[in-house]
């Protein structure tokens, strides 16, 4: 994965790129969180104090790994510890650490950075941020970010796919803030008609158009010195976007068919689905509407980049289910249907997770079930979801959701086609494509798939 910086969390897979002459090895979790050491040469780590790097948690042998510059990267190597070294979750003895990936020494997780790139925010120590659940290494980065950002006045944008849990992270910034007594107003920007989005950002004056019998204050107006969420402002069209961002940056607004200024006073939380660069370099999107809502990007990892969530996930689901129905109260999971879930690739993310537990639970609560069984899951789900003939439509899931999930899935296959007919040569397949290479080398970054440089590149 990309190093994290201080406003944005990626997720995308680096690639093929080289390593830097000199990298920062940066301790985020145990003891010695928040230690940093630049590897120079061979560097040994472990909890003997003769160490390079000195790890005193019980779970770190006393020479438990080292790691030194290679002709292809970092070179880990374990030393025979008792509870073994991973990078991510593969137990390793020789391995090439990439720039941004996670080493776990026995429960201590480090993370790799060119030295340039200095990391100013550390992980969250909590799995929870607001209403948001996620242990993983990856979501506590966003939860650290967001824990600095929350008490702010700052713009948010939070991109990921759909059902990652955006909504609730922007909820949770919002109850962490100082405007927390204030309205939360959410705005779908891919639900409104074009004829009103104008009128449901602005408001209304009676007789401003055909059918406005009365006047109506608008989100911007509602809101007051809250919070206003713009979901999937990704969709918002491309010559209504001039008139978001005037208000953005004069502070001010006017209802549609009045005269009054209103000031406006609320913080913005963006949220989309789609990659928002891509779409300034397509056209799709203006760059200083994104620049403006962008102060503080944050991307969201799907549920199947962080697997090791599922369990804290299913915990804090059935427990609202319990809550919600006195029937639940002694529901158990088996450890094999835990295992299903772990095995599934989630397309849906997190809120398919959450209906799959929700329609089980609901079952299991009319038959007096002991044990929570699960119903329909395909976990064999990442062979299955690869065949767009045998797409498969799911009744809980609005069209909007349906289309989000069919569109990923074609641009990953077609972008693996693409680069696999080309030999992983960008410049090659974009020209055979007829797209730009710039936005064919973000499509394969944000779908993991590897490269390589190649002519004219």
């Amino acid at each position: 994965m990309s190093s994290p910086g201080p406003t944005e969390i990626a997720t995308r897979a680096l690639g093929s790129e080289r390593p830097a002459a000199c990298h920062t090895l940066l301790v985020v979790s145990g003891q010695a969180r928040g230690s940093r050491v630049t590897i120079r040469g061979l560097l040994r780590i472990g909890k003997a104090p003769d160490n390079d790097l000195v790890l005193p948690d019980a779970s770190v042998s006393r020479y438990h790994c080292e790691i030194e510059p290679g002709a292809q990267g970092m070179v880990v190597r374990d030393l025979g510890s008792t509870n073994h070294t991973r990078i991510g979750r593969s137990k390793i003895q020789t391995a090439t650490l990439e720039p941004g990936a996670t080493l776990t020494v026995g429960d201590v997780e480090l993370q790799l950075a060119p030295e340039t790139e200095r990391m100013q925010v550390l992980p969250s120590a909590s799995s929870r941020f607001g209403q948001a659940v996620g242990p993983s290494l990856a979501m506590r980065q966003v939860f650290g970010l967001l824990e600095r950002i929350a008490p702010s006045d700052a713009t948010v944008l939070l991109e990921g796919e759909t059902g990652t849990g955006k909504d609730v992270l922007g909820r949770s910034i919002h109850e962490l803030s100082q405007r927390r007594g204030e309205p939360f107003v959410v705005v779908d920007c891919g639900a409104i008609s074009y004829n009103l989005i104008e009128s449901e950002f602005f408001g209304h004056e009676r007789g401003a158009f055909t059918g406005a019998v009365q006047a109506r204050p608008g989100a911007f107006e509602t809101v007051g010195k809250g919070t206003l969420f713009l979901d999937e402002i990704g969709e918002l069209p491309l010559d209504v976007q001039p008139k978001l961002l005037r208000v953005l940056e004069a502070q001010e607004f006017r209802r549609v068919g009045g005269n009054k200024v209103q000031r406006c006073e609320a913080r913005i939380i963006a949220a989309t689905r789609r990659d928002l660069k891509s779409e300034v370099a397509r056209g799709k999107f203006r760059e200083d509407l994104y620049f403006r809502l962008a102060v503080v990007p944050v991307t969201v990892p799907p549920l199947r980049q962080r697997r090791e969530d599922i369990p804290a996930l299913v915990e804090c689901f059935l427990k609202q289910a319990r809550e919600r129905d006195p029937r639940l109260a002694r529901l158990t999971l088996s450890q094999a249907t835990l295992d299903a879930l772990m095995a599934h690739d989630w397309p849906g993310n997190v809120r398919e997770l959450r209906n799959v537990l929700d329609r089980a639970s609901y079952i299991a609560a009319t038959s007096e079930e002991p044990q929570l069984r699960l119903v329909d899951l395909p976990v064999t789900a990442p062979a299955a979801v690869g065949k767009l003939a045998s797409w498969q439509f799911e009744e809980q899931q609005s069209y909007r959701e349906t289309r989000s999930a069919f569109e990923h899935e074609f641009e990953q296959r077609y972008v693996r086609w693409l680069l696999d007919k080309h030999g992983g040569n960008v410049s090659a397949a974009a020209r055979a494509a007829k797209m730009d290479r710039k936005h064919l080398h973000d499509l394969a970054r944000r779908h993991g798939l590897r490269e390589r440089s190649g002519a004219g590149e």
